[in-house]
């Protein structure tokens, strides 16, 4: 896990958080719905841009890790090669990190529309 400070991305507005968490309730016991991650080992770059993002669907393994995948922009693609997401949820002993395998390894399946959710640049 990279330090606190390296990370740059968006953060997820907090009274939004609270509603998306009613909406879509986790899956496993800790909620994370904290962010989404555009860079780590970033202490030395600037905030990225303000962006326009949507929930498009979600992603879960069976056993642990729930992300909901996100575009940014129109994108998904983030630069390193992975997929914009927010983690939303892990079990014991599984890691926010995680969620890039699960939706790589495993796919993810698209909602029937877009959830619009606001995103703030951050360092975390």
């Amino acid at each position: 896990m990279a330090k606190p400070g390296t990370v740059i991305g968006w953060k997820l507005n907090r009274d939004q958080r609270q509603r998306m968490l009613e909406r879509f309730p986790p899956r496993y016991a800790e909620a994370v719905a904290d962010h989404v991650t555009l860079e780590t080992g970033a202490e030395a770059k600037p905030l990225p841009p303000e962006v326009h993002a949507e929930i498009l669907g979600r992603a879960d393994d069976g056993k642990g890790v729930e992300a909901m995948v996100v575009s940014l922009d129109s994108s998904t693609d983030r630069p390193d090669g992975s997929t914009f997401h927010i983690t939303w949820s892990l079990g014991s002993g599984r890691r926010a990190r995680e969620s890039n395998d699960v939706i790589r390894d495993r796919g993810w399946i698209r909602f029937d529309e877009a959830i619009p959710v606001t995103v703030t640049p951050a360092r975390f």
